[in-house]
Parts: C-alpha cells; sequence; structure tokens
C-alpha cells in the first residue's frame, strides 16, 4: 500500500486519521508540526506516496510546509485539511501543488475517500 504522512498539531486529529487511514492498509507516520513533517520528509529522501496536513499549525503551517515539498519533493501528492474558512482561502491559490483541501470537521469516510482519491491521481512512477 502507499506511505503517508501526517501533519496536525492536534494529537487526537492526528491519531483520528491515522487510525482512518491505516484501515485501508496504509503505513503511517506522523508529524505534531510542519516544521517536523519536513524533517521527516528530508530524513526519508521524500519517500511518501501522500502528505496530509493541517493548514494552521506552529512553527511551520501546512501552507509553508506545502511550498517546500513543491520545491524538494515534487512527485509527493498533498492533500490539506482546514476547520476554518480563513485558511481554506490562503490554500485556494495553490491548486498546482495541492489537491485538494478538506474541510473539518469531517467523516472517517470522507478522510478516506479523500486519501484514496489523492493517491489515485497520482502519475505512475
Amino acid at each position: 500500500m502507499s506511505r503517508v504522512l501526517i501533519a496536525d498539531d492536534e494529537e487526537s486529529m492526528r491519531l483520528l486519521v491515522a487510525r482512518a487511514i491505516a484501515m485501508d492498509g496504509h503505513e503511517i507516520v506522523t508529524a505534531e508540526d510542519g516544521a517536523e513533517a519536513l524533517e521527516i520528509l528530508n530524513r526519508d529522501n521524500g519517500a511518501f506516496d501522500l502528505l496530509l496536513t493541517d493548514i494552521k499549525m506552529p512553527v511551520m503551517d501546512g501552507i509553508a510546509l506545502a511550498l517546500a515539498v513543491a520545491r524538494d519533493f515534487p512527485r509527493l501528492t498533498v492533500l490539506m485539511m482546514t476547520g476554518f474558512a480563513d485558511q481554506r482561502e490562503r490554500a485556494s491559490g495553490l491548486e498546482a501543488i495541492v489537491h485538494d483541501v478538506i474541510t473539518k470537521p469531517f467523516a472517517v469516510a470522507d478522510i478516506r475517500t479523500a486519501v484514496a482519491d489523492a493517491l489515485a491521481s497520482r502519475d505512475p512512477d
């Protein structure tokens, strides 16, 4: 299956999303913020199929993380999530590097579908 990196500063959200996605057999790695996610990506040479990141996080937010990923790991698919309308608007100009933005709260089935759609959109290697 696929390797998915989840970046979210809320532990309960990280755990919920990780459990939901793991139900589909994906390997999950989690990070508490964008800076930690970028460290993991650099350490693993970008060896992930999907980055699922919250937009609003301390240290490095999801938009800064998405921009860094687009620069350093352009083949990595990025899926964002947010509970804030203004944050969703900030991501609206990033269509070229962000597959989609999922609005919180969401049902487990919704995040599983969003992840499956994002993974299906990847260019074959």
